[in-house]
């Protein structure tokens, strides 16, 4: 059997088995990159223009489009590059790239996604200490620990992953490198201390859990006991988004590596990893500009502005 040391390319899961249907999925794939990108632009646009966005809130939400951006463009183009050209190869450098970044954005977007709870709590339960609590600075210094977490998280399973003798060839049952699907390749009785890794990163993961509920079960308190049925409105139309994008978010990651191996099969495994990988990059702006009028209104003047400059463009 090869070890890691023979091993100079990996061979990735195809989309389909005809011509006709590689060729479909690689168009579906390109409309949803497109969309994603389109949208998570916008957002980021609006927010980086609208000077009545550069809040705290829409701060972490650019940084949330920024990721999503990320996370997507890690998976999909390789994965339409395959399908377009009738190969599954990806180089053993090629794949550790593609799992230490996916790894990044989605471990730095759920910490921002634990942030956005956060300042959802402080905006609502304590307004008068927002301004104290969500500074300027304060907002740096938790985007820079979310950005580190990404980072430490990402290093330091990429070199555990990669370190691992692999004796059970080459072939990753997934259309990219993933680490349930690395450590089906390693040597037995090898992967010890990857599954040490995996339990801490869990359990973290599951503290975040807890407190984005705990957060919004006080947020939900706070905005019942609220007089103003405009002030209930106001502040459902900025909870509520981001609270889609958390149950979106981890619904499919949850449902992708925890459901019963008895439904497991090709298509399924296919079908759950598009969708935890490539949907919630591509819905989330939908989400977030659908109930969040400020959201509207700068996408709308971005894009206005966008139009306008195209139709007064002098033709030569």
């Amino acid at each position: 059997m090869p070890n890691s040391s023979s091993i100079s390319e990996f061979l990735l899961l195809p989309l389909a088995d005809t011509r006709q249907l590689q060729l479909l999925h690689f168009w579906l794939f390109l409309g949803i990159y497109l969309a994603a990108l389109l949208g998570n632009g916008l957002i980021i646009t609006a927010v980086t223009c609208d000077q009545r966005l550069h809040t705290p809130m829409y701060f972490f939400l650019l940084n949330l489009a920024l990721f999503d951006l990320g996370c997507i463009s890690t998976t999909l183009p390789k994965a339409m590059a395959n399908a377009l050209w009738d190969t599954r190869a990806i180089s053993y450098a090629g794949c550790a790239a593609q799992l230490y970044f996916f790894l990044f954005f989605l471990s730095a977007e759920y910490s921002f996604l634990t942030i956005m709870s956060y300042d959802r709590y402080v905006a609502i339960c304590k307004p008068l200490h927002y301004g104290t609590l969500m500074d300027s600075r304060a907002c740096a210094t938790m985007a820079a620990a979310a950005w580190g977490a990404g980072v430490l998280n990402s290093l330091l399973h990429t070199a555990s992953m990669f370190s691992l003798p692999l004796c059970q060839g080459n072939v990753v049952n997934q259309f990219f490198c993933e680490i349930p699907q690395i450590l089906r390749l390693a040597c037995s009785g090898s992967y010890i201390r990857e599954i040490v890794f995996l339990i801490l990163i869990i359990s973290l993961c599951f503290g975040c859990f807890v407190f984005i509920v705990a957060s919004y079960v006080q947020i939900f308190l706070a905005v019942l006991r609220m007089p103003s049925e405009h002030g209930r409105h106001k502040a459902f139309s900025t909870c509520l988004p981001h609270l889609a994008v958390v149950s979106l978010f981890l619904s499919t990651g949850f449902f992708a590596y925890l459901k019963p191996p008895s439904i497991s099969s090709r298509f399924m495994d296919l079908m759950v990893s598009v969708l935890y990988s490539v949907v919630p990059p591509a819905v989330n702006p939908l989400i977030y500009s659908m109930r969040n009028r400020e959201v509207k209104d700068a996408v709308r003047k971005v894009m206005t502005k966008c139009v306008s400059k195209a139709v007064n463009y002098p033709a030569f």
